[in-house]
């Protein structure tokens, strides 16, 4: 999504009683927030490094500015986008580059860069480095989260074309005229677009940009393995259509239904390897038991019971019911698999409640992470390994020292560059216990 444009300036008030006229009031009387006077202004700044969320560091007069746009060693000619007087940092876009970073290129896409489109963070930025640039942002992570010191690369993950072509998955605004579009980044503007390069073949090829939404908020189109051609799904959606999943790896493969707005990777090779990586890591011995937190529609759940045979055991916490539904049907044939809808954090407090252990976990969080509550009451379950699955590598690192606490070391990490053209990156961390 683009950047906001900069907001008007507003007269400041008494800080008392009622705003003045120029400041206005939000909908609950309160008053609007008052911009920074730099708010629309230029200024000439040295980038610093990169850090988490797709923008560098810089420094003007004491305060940071976080710019997009840029690449660390540039100077730049910053438009100060955001900001409150008071606020410790600013908001900003390289609008001019002065001195260029070596590893500057031509963003491939028309849209991306200052006031367009806000989908990618990283289009001026070569491929290699764009992954060198998240993997210091995940070593920096972990050394000042978790107090690590990890030996990380960022790796490309198979099925994407040079960084683009990738996505699978995409939900696409509508303006007020029907056209299909894009966010500004920050914003609610809808930016119409003929293209959107990161998206998969199918998804363009779909005519959802072509297409008129006259009534509708948005359109999401899923490029999945069946059916053959794109799914297209107004918004507000009233019928959700199916489809259906398939992973393929050295060793195993599996089958998945699913609505076509549930959660799947929108990467192609992304749940093939994050498998393929997560089986050789835990290595499941048959007869054991598992736990598949955050299951989602059973990827790890179903790979695992294979692995442990009818004598093992899988217990897949999802909190979407819908999910859930799809979970039981995919492993229908599959009796030692268990789905169970709830919240996490509810399910491993009954566990420890009954005295009932696990041999491995896994657990794929939302981007928050699974949190302190989740993270203690896992460890009590005494397994011998756990997997790890992280789209923001902060939160993963504050969970690894709550780990690290309740008697578990860091035993690897693998970052995978799923997300190419943009700051996130995926990440697969294996625990055992001290």
């Amino acid at each position: 999504m683009s950047p906001r444009p900069p907001r008007p300036h507003y007269r400041r008030g008494s800080g008392k009683g009622r705003p003045s006229p120029g400041q206005g009031s939000r909908a609950d009387g309160r008053p609007r927030p008052v911009p920074d006077p730099l708010v629309g202004t230029e200024i000439e700044v040295e980038v610093g490094p990169i850090a988490h969320g797709g923008h560098c560091v810089a420094r003007h007069d004491g305060r940071v500015i976080f710019v997009r746009h840029a690449l660390p060693g540039e100077r730049v000619r910053v438009l100060v986008t955001e900001g409150r007087p008071k606020d410790s940092f600013l908001r900003g876009d390289a609008v001019a580059i002065l001195t260029a970073a070596p590893e500057r290129v031509p963003a491939p896409c028309p849209y991306a860069g200052p006031g367009r489109c806000g989908g990618c963070d990283f289009q001026h930025i070569s491929l290699d480095h764009q992954r060198a640039l998240k993997t210091a942002v995940v070593r920096e992570q972990f050394l000042r989260l978790a107090g690590l010191e990890v030996d990380v690369e960022v790796e490309p993950v198979p099925g994407d074309e040079e960084g683009l072509r990738w996505r699978t998955r995409v939900e696409f605004a509508v303006d007020a005229q029907g056209r299909a579009g894009l966010r500004g980044h920050r914003s609610h503007d809808v930016i119409p677009v003929d293209d959107c390069l990161i998206a998969a073949h199918r998804v363009i090829d779909s005519g959802v940009l072509q297409t008129e939404w006259t009534g509708c908020r948005g359109v999401d189109v899923v490029a999945a393995d069946l059916p053959e051609d794109a799914v297209l799904i107004p918004l507000p959606e009233s019928r959700v259509p199916r489809v259906g999943q398939r992973v393929e790896t050295a060793s195993w493969t599996g089958e998945f239904e699913l609505q076509a707005r549930g959660f799947w990777q929108v990467h192609p090779g992304a749940a093939a390897t994050y498998v393929t990586h997560v089986l050789a890591e835990l290595a499941p011995q048959p007869g054991e038991r598992a736990l598949d937190l955050y299951a989602g529609v059973g990827l790890f759940a179903l790979a695992l019971a294979d692995a442990l045979g009818e004598d093992g055991a899988v217990l897949a916490v999802e909190g979407d019911e819908r999910a859930v539904e799809d979970g039981i049907a995919n492993a229908a044939d599959l009796p030692q698999v268990e789905f169970r809808a709830g919240t996490v954090d509810a399910a491993l407090a009954g566990l420890r409640e009954q005295g009932i252990d696990a041999d491995l976990v896994v657990l794929d969080p939302p981007r928050i992470g699974a949190g302190r509550e989740v993270v203690e009451d896992l460890v009590t379950l005494g397994a011998r390994a756990i997997a790890y699955v992280a789209c923001d590598p902060a939160a993963l690192a504050r969970d690894a020292a709550y780990l690290l606490a309740g008697g578990y070391r860091l035993r690897s990490l693998r970052a995978f560059d799923a997300f190419p053209m943009t700051h996130h990156v995926e990440c697969i961390a294996v625990f055992e216990p001290v």
